[in-house]
């Protein structure tokens, strides 16, 4: 169905806290005027369990134009399920609608479960889409095109690891057409691994590339995946107490080389798989007062939610979301990057809480910008941008008022924006 587009719009723990207290200032949010953005609502009804931190609903492809996809969940039969869905947005501005359908031709059902039960969606070489959706701790949901046309039908059978459960599938596409995939793995009580895997565009099938992450007693969480122009693999990832926390720890990065096999360090230092939280390249390690906890509610001691990645040249870039004893309850929005002598950290956000969402990208005129939502207010999205290690914040999409996102750069050097608004169950698209 096709429809015309709607315009409606660490060092340790003593030093470290000291040292966050150095970190340069960012400046207020709104402090300079927001930036113009090209906003549309996507023309199809969401659900509002379409809401998630790890997630990589959003995917473009450069052809005759720009392609986007949306992975979102549709509202179910009833209040407590979803049906998962693609919208593509043409060149032309115009949308369609891609139901993911069961093999006897249904549209794909399962329940709400906020957090965990949301889409990745990817793109690959030969213009196959594959969305993996709605799994916390369930065998594999895999749904895929045969063509670059045609229905998104159900290919869980095509996976390794059968029978296993699977949760936090995020997705990216190589140069070469290729997918990468990394999830949490199994439903152990003492320890849930992080594996990565690999469509071979080539081949069309799906192989395993490694377990990047394991330690007893530990839950590893996948953020993000990249790929750099020369093939290799960035993987972002944080660690829980297992058997899992919505509070986590020792945010951390690890490389691969494809065609050696050898997975790295952020310094180029090999490193050995499975990492551990002791031998793991760690980004942001424990501060004052930080413990393993597997409590869900009470836990009131820092921790990280939420991490994504972007790359400049080979370099990787983080944002993420950590709270200290220095901000009590508040998540605040951190940018680190590789240094000699480890990670460096710059301080993004640190005036109130923020939402489990973020976005990063990376252009070579407005260097790196940080997207991230805030927890309360009428303008949610913002966008901060540095210079000489002072953060700006702007309005990314005043015309909006989502309370999460999503961000991919396309082709043409523009962020588009996944805005999903659950208070108002609407989807929306924006072009910065």
């Amino acid at each position: 169905m096709r429809r015309a587009p709607s315009r409606a719009f660490l060092a340790p723990a003593a030093v470290l806290t000291a040292l966050l207290a150095l970190l340069p200032a960012a400046s207020p949010a709104g402090a300079a005027a927001a930036l113009p953005a090209s906003v549309e609502q996507v023309p199809y009804a969401m659900d509002e369990s379409n809401q998630a931190a790890w997630w990589t609903p959003a995917a473009t492809y450069k052809g005759r134009g720009q392609y986007t996809y949306f992975a979102f969940n549709e509202p179910g039969p009833t209040a407590a399920t979803h049906r998962p869905a693609i919208a593509r947005r043409d060149p032309d501005g115009v949308w369609s609608r891609l139901p993911l359908l069961t093999k006897d031709g249904r549209q794909a059902e399962f329940p709400d479960d906020n957090g965990h039960n949301q889409p990745s969606v990817a793109r690959d070489g030969s213009g196959r889409l594959h969305v993996f959706t709605s799994m916390h701790g369930d065998t594999w949901r895999y749904f895929r095109t045969d063509a670059t046309t045609g229905p998104v039908t159900d290919h869980s059978s095509d996976m390794p690891d059968q029978g296993q459960g699977v949760t936090y599938p995020v997705l990216t596409t190589a140069p070469n057409g290729d997918l990468y995939l990394a999830a949490r793995i199994g439903n152990g009580s003492d320890r849930r691994p992080g594996k990565l895997y690999r469509w071979d565009d080539a081949a069309a099938e799906w192989g395993v590339v490694a377990t990047f992450a394991s330690a007893q007693y530990r839950s590893v969480y996948p953020d993000d995946l990249a790929v750099d122009a020369a093939g290799n693999v960035h993987i972002l990832y944080e660690w829980s107490k297992a058997p899992s926390s919505a509070f986590r720890h020792k945010l951390s990065y690890l490389r691969l080389d494809p065609d050696s096999g050898r997975f790295t360090d952020s310094s180029g230092a090999p490193l050995t798989v499975p990492t551990t939280p002791d031998t793991a390249d760690v980004i942001q390690d424990f501060t004052s007062g930080e413990e393993w906890s597997s409590d869900n509610t009470g836990y009131t001691a820092a921790a990280v939610q939420s991490a994504k990645l972007t790359l400049d040249g080979s370099t990787p870039k983080v944002a993420y979301r950590y709270r200290s004893a220095a901000s009590g309850a508040n998540f605040h929005v951190l940018y680190a990057y590789p240094s000699a002598g480890g990670w460096r950290r710059q301080s993004v956000y640190t005036e109130g809480q923020t939402s489990a969402a973020l976005g990063i990208t990376w252009d070579e005129t407005d260097a790196k910008r940080v997207y991230y939502v805030k927890s309360s207010g009428t303008e949610r999205v913002f966008a901060a941008t540095e210079k000489d290690g002072s953060w700006t914040s702007v309005s990314a999409v005043p015309e909006v008022s989502a309370d999460r996102l999503a961000v991919r750069r396309d082709s043409d050097g523009n962020d588009i924006l996944y805005l999903p608004d659950t208070k108002n169950r609407r989807l929306h698209y924006a072009r910065r």
